[in-house]
C-alpha cells in the first residue's frame, strides 16, 4: 500500500481551523498500520508505504483518518473501505477515494451460524398452527471494542425479541440457544403477548431478525455489532435450514451529509492472491527458469524472456531474484545477464545506468540480502539524525530566521563525514552474495573497457552507492531503517547527505561541476581531497574481491525487530488481567529481551538458543486475540499478545527463523495454556506433560530470506500467462528474423533476440509449461466449485466475492450449485 495524501479535510471548529491527522490501515476493523501524525494541515501528506502478508480472511480493507485533538483524544474524520473483491479494480493505480462517514451502524464484521426450523403443530382441537424454532449456534470474527467483546444476540419475529446469554470476553462466542415463535395460531387463541397472524400466507411476508450486540458497562448503552434479516418464505420449500451468514450493517437512512463534505484520500493498492500448488506441479517451468544462467546466449533464456515481455522490468525482477536466491543460483544468473549488458554498452560512463533487467535484479538482491547490512551500518546514525533535529540547511534562500549558514554547514559536514566513514569501514560486513555479484560486475567491465582504469570501480559504485546506500539514506522508511517517512526538516537533511554521499561514491572526475546548485558545489569543496577517493576505492576493492570471508567473526548483534507488546507474567500464581503488562520487546540475533520502556535495562533476557518453539496460542486460553507463546527449557512459557494479526505473524515468523537451528527444538507443544491445574487443550493435569500437537516450523534458518520457491514460480507463471500475447508475438519475431535478414521489422524491434533459433526453443518450453499449469488451475477451480457449499463456514451467505465466483463458474461450467 502507498498512502499518499488527503485533501480538503473539514476544518476544525476551533479558531485555527487546522487539524493534526494520522491515517490507519485496517483489515475489517483491526488496525494493522498507522502513519505518523501530520500537524496543522487540512491536506496532510503522508508518503508512507506498507507491505504485509495477509494472515487471515477479511471482507474490507479500510483506511481511517483520525484527528488528534488537544486533549489527546482521537476523533474519526472519515474512512475509505474497499471490498476485497473490488481490490483488483484499483490494482497498482493511484486513486483518489472520497472519505465516507463512520458510524457504529455501518461498521460491521464477522459471521453468524443459524439454524431455522418451521414446523406444523396440530392442536387438541385439530387446528394446524405453525411454530418457528431459531437456533443461534455461534459467531466468528466479531470486532474487539476497546480491547474486548462481550457479545449477545437478540432474535425478533414481528414482535417482542428474545435474547441469548452474554458471552464474556470473546469475539467467537458459542451460544447454542434455541428460541421458539408461534407464527400462526388457532383463531380461538387470544393471548395478547403472542402473534395474531391467522392467514398461513402471511408467513411469506414475515422475516426473522438477529441482532448482535456488545454488552457495555457505559451509560451510552450496548453497542451494535451487526444484524441479519431473513424472510421466512424460503422455509416454505424446505422446513429446516442451516447456514453461516455474514453480518450486515443496519440501514438507518442516515444520508444527511453529502459524501464530498469530508475530503478525499489518495491511495495506491497492489493486491496479489495466488493459489500455490505443491512443488511437483512446477518442475517443468522451474527447470526451464533455473537453467537460464547456462543458456547461450542468455537473451534466449526463460528468465531474460520474462524481463522482455513484462511491462515493467521490476515486475519480472522481484520473483526471479527470490527464486534464484532460494535455489542458490542468483550469482551465475546475474553474472550472465550483466555480462550480456556490458557487451551491449558502448560508453563506459553509461555502464549500468539504465533501468535494465540486470540493474533491477541487482537492486532487488541488495534489498533482500543487504537489509541487515544496512541496519548495522546506517541505522544508529539515522536514528540520531531523526531524533536530534540539528539544522543542516545550506541553501541561503531556505535558511530560517536565527539560523547561521556556517553552523549549518558544519553540522551537515559532520554528518556526511560520519556516514561516509561507517560506510567505507563496513566492507567486512558486506553480505557474501553481494560481494560475489560485485566481483563479476568488476571483471566484466574491466574486460570490456580495458583502456578505462576506473570502470572496474564505477561498475560497482553505481550499485552500492547510487542504488543502495544513497536511496536508503534518502528514504530510510523504505529500507526499514525508520518506521515512518521522516518529517520535512529531517527529510531535507537526509536529502543533502544522500546527494553528497552519492557524489563521493561515484568517483566522477569533476565533482563540483556535477552539482546543479552552487551551494552544493561550495559545500562539496570540503570533500575534494584525495583521502576520500582513496577510501572509496579501498572499500570497493574489498567488497568486490572474490575471497570469501568468515562472517562469524562479525559479532556485533543485529537488531531484527522491536516494539511494544503485552506479556503475561511468568511463573507467578496470581491469575487475571493484572498479570498482563505492556513491555518493550527487542530481538537481536543473540537474544530476545523485554524491558519496561525503550532504552531501559532488560527485565528478562532469553538467549536465542533457549527458544525451543514459537507457536500461536488459542484465543480461549485468556480470551485475548493475537497471542503467541515462546517456549523455553523446563517447559517455561512466555505468553505474549501482539497489537494485531500482522504483527503477531511477523514476530512468530522472525522468532521461528532465528531459533530454527537450535538443537533442542521441540516437536510437539500445547496450543492452549496451563490454567487451574490442567492444560486447556488436552486436559492433562501435570504441567510437564509433553505437548499434544505437532509444532509448526520448517522455515529456513537464514534470517534474511524467507522464500517459498513454489510461490515465486506460481507468480512467474501468472506473469507469463498475463503476457501470453507478447510471448506469441516474440515467437513470430523469431520466425521473422530467421527468414528475413533485411532491416528489422518495426513491430518486432522491441524485443532483444540475439539467437532466434534458441529463443524459439525456450519460448516453446515456456508456453507448454504455462499451458499445463493453466489446465491444472482450471481443473482445481472446477473441483472446488463442485465441493463448495454456499452458506458454509468458508463461504457464508452474503459473501459477494463468492457470488461473483459462482457467476463466472456458471458461465464456463455445466455444473450448477
Amino acid at each position: 500500500l502507498s498512502l499518499g495524501e488527503a485533501k480538503n479535510l473539514p476544518t476544525y471548529p476551533g479558531p485555527n481551523k487546522m487539524r493534526d491527522c494520522y491515517c490507519t490501515v485496517n483489515l475489517d476493523q483491526e488496525e494493522v498500520f498507522r502513519t505518523k501524525i501530520v500537524e496543522k494541515s487540512l491536506c496532510p501528506f503522508y508518503g508512507e508505504d506498507f507491505y504485509c502478508e495477509i494472515p487471515r480472511t477479511f471482507r474490507h480493507l479500510s483506511f481511517y483518518i483520525f484527528d488528534r485533538d488537544v486533549f489527546r483524544r482521537d476523533s474519526i474524520i472519515g474512512k475509505v473501505a474497499i471490498q476485497k473483491e473490488d481490490l483488483q479494480k484499483y490494482h497498482n493505480r493511484d486513486t483518489w477515494f472520497q472519505l465516507q462517514h463512520v458510524d457504529a451502524d455501518s461498521e460491521v464484521q464477522g459471521k453468524v451460524h443459524l439454524e431455522l426450523r418451521l414446523s406444523e403443530v396440530i392442536t387438541d382441537t385439530g387446528v394446524v398452527c405453525h411454530k418457528l424454532a431459531t437456533r443461534v449456534l455461534e459467531c466468528q470474527g466479531l470486532p474487539i471494542v476497546n480491547g474486548q467483546c462481550d457479545p449477545y444476540a437478540t432474535v425478533t419475529l414481528a414482535g417482542p425479541s428474545r435474547q441469548t446469554k452474554v458471552k464474556k470476553k470473546t469475539n467467537n462466542p458459542h451460544f447454542d440457544e434455541v428460541f421458539y415463535f408461534e407464527v400462526t395460531r388457532p383463531s380461538s387463541y387470544n393471548k395478547k403477548s403472542h402473534f395474531d397472524i391467522e392467514d398461513v400466507d402471511e408467513v411469506d411476508k414475515m422475516e426473522i431478525r438477529v441482532d448482535l450486540w456488545n454488552a457495555s458497562n457505559l451509560k451510552f448503552g450496548d453497542e451494535f455489532l451487526g444484524e441479519l434479516r431473513l424472510p421466512l418464505k424460503f422455509l416454505r420449500q424446505s422446513s429446516s435450514y442451516e447456514a453461516w451468514y455474514f453480518l450486515q450493517p443496519r440501514d438507518n437512512g442516515n444520508k444527511s451529509l453529502k459524501p464530498d463534505d469530508l475530503g478525499s484520500l489518495r491511495l495506491n493498492v497492489v493486491y496479489t492472491e495466488d493459489h500455490v500448488f505443491s512443488s511437483d506441479y512446477y518442475s517443468p517451468l522451474r527447470d526451464v527458469l533455473l537453467k537460464s544462467a547456462d543458456v547461450e546466449p542468455v537473451s534466449a533464456s526463460a528468465a531474460h524472456i520474462l524481463g522482455e515481455v513484462c511491462r515493467e522490468k521490476q515486475e519480472a525482477a522481484i520473483p526471479l531474484v527470490r527464486l534464484f536466491l532460494h535455489y542458490g543460483r542468483i550469482v551465475p544468473f546475474i553474472s550472465a545477464i550483466a555480462n550480456a549488458e556490458v557487451k551491449r554498452t558502448q560508453d563506459p560512463n553509461t555502464i549500468f545506468r539504465g533501468n535494465s533487467l540486470t540493474s533491477k535484479c541487482i537492486d532487488e538482491t541488495m534489498k533482500l540480502a543487504g537489509m541487515h547490512y544496512l541496519q548495522v551500518t546506517l541505522k544508529p546514525i539515522i536514528d540520531e539524525i531523526c531524533q536530534v533535529h540539528k539544522p543542516c540547511e545550506i541553501d541561503p534562500v531556505k535558511l530560517k530566521d536565527g539560523e547561521n549558514l556556517e553552523n549549518n554547514r558544519e553540522n551537515l559536514r559532520q554528518y556526511v563525514d560520519r556516514i561516509f566513514t561507517v560506510i567505507t569501514k563496513s566492507g567486512v560486513s558486506c553480505p557474501t552474495v553481494m560481494c560475489d555479484i560485485f566481483f563479476s560486475l568488476r571483471e566484466s567491465a574491466a574486460k570490456r573497457f580495458q583502456g578505462d582504469l576506473d570502470v572496474r570501480y564505477t561498475a560497482v559504485s553505481s550499485f552500492i552507492f547510487l542504488r543502495f546506500f544513497a536511496p536508503a539514506i534518502l528514504s530510510p522508511n523504505l529500507f526499514q531503517l525508520t518506521p515512518h517517512h521522516p518529517d520535512p526538516q529531517t527529510s531535507r537533511t537526509l536529502t543533502l547527505i544522500s546527494k553528497t554521499i552519492q557524489t563521493l561514491g561515484s568517483l566522477s572526475k569533476s565533482k563540483s561541476a556535477s552539482f546543479k546548485e552552487s551551494y552544493m558545489a561550495t559545500f562539496y569543496d570540503y570533500f575534494n581531497e584525495q583521502k576520500y577517493a582513496d577510501a572509496v576505492k579501498n572499500f570497493l576493492d574489498l567488497i568486490s574481491s572474490s575471497g570469501r570471508r568468515d562472517h562469524k567473526s562479525i559479532e556485533q548483534p543485529i537488531l531484527l525487530k522491536e516494539g511494544f507488546m503485552i506479556k503475561r507474567a511468568q511463573g507467578r500464581k496470581r491469575f487475571g488481567m493484572k498479570n498482563f503488562k505492556k513491555r518493550w520487546f527487542r530481538l537481536t540475533n543473540h537474544e530476545f529481551t523485554y524491558q519496561k520502556s525503550k532504552g531501559d535495562h532488560p527485565l528478562c533476557s532469553i538467549p536465542i538458543e533457549n527458544i525451543l518453539a514459537v507457536e500461536r496460542l488459542e484465543e480461549e486460553s485468556f480470551k485475548m486475540k493475537n497471542m503467541f507463546q515462546v517456549i523455553q527449557p523446563e517447559r517455561r512459557v512466555l505468553y505474549i499478545q501482539a497489537n494485531n494479526c500482522v504483527e503477531a505473524k511477523d514476530w512468530i515468523d522472525i522468532l521461528t527463523k532465528v531459533s530454527q537451528c537450535n538443537k533442542k527444538r521441540l516437536t510437539v507443544y500445547h496450543p492452549s495454556a496451563y490454567l487451574n491445574g490442567h492444560w486447556l487443550c488436552c486436559k492433562a493435569t501435570a504441567d510437564n506433560t509433553p505437548g499434544c500437537t505437532p509444532c509448526t516450523g520448517g522455515l529456513p534458518a537464514n534470517i534474511q530470506l524467507d522464500i517459498d520457491g513454489d510461490r515465486e514460480t506460481e507468480r512467474i507463471y501468472s506473469l507469463f500467462n498475463l503476457y501470453m500475447p507478447k510471448l506469441e508475438k516474440m515467437q513470430e519475431a523469431c520466425g521473422s528474423k530467421s527468414v528475413y535478414d533485411g532491416p528489422e521489422e518495426e513491430e518486432y524491434s522491441t524485443f532483444i533476440i540475439d539467437d532466434p533459433k534458441e529463443t524459439y526453443k525456450t519460448l516453446r518450453l515456456i508456453i507448454e509449461g504455462v499451458g499445463t499449469l493453466e489446465q491444472e488451475h482450471a481443473q482445481y477451480k472446477r473441483d472446488k466449485f463442485k465441493k463448495t457449499k454456499y452458506g458454509s463456514q468458508e463461504h457464508p451467505i452474503g459473501d459477494k466475492s463468492f457470488q461473483t465466483y459462482i457467476r463466472q463458474q456458471s458461465e464456463i461450467s455445466a455444473h450448477s450449485i
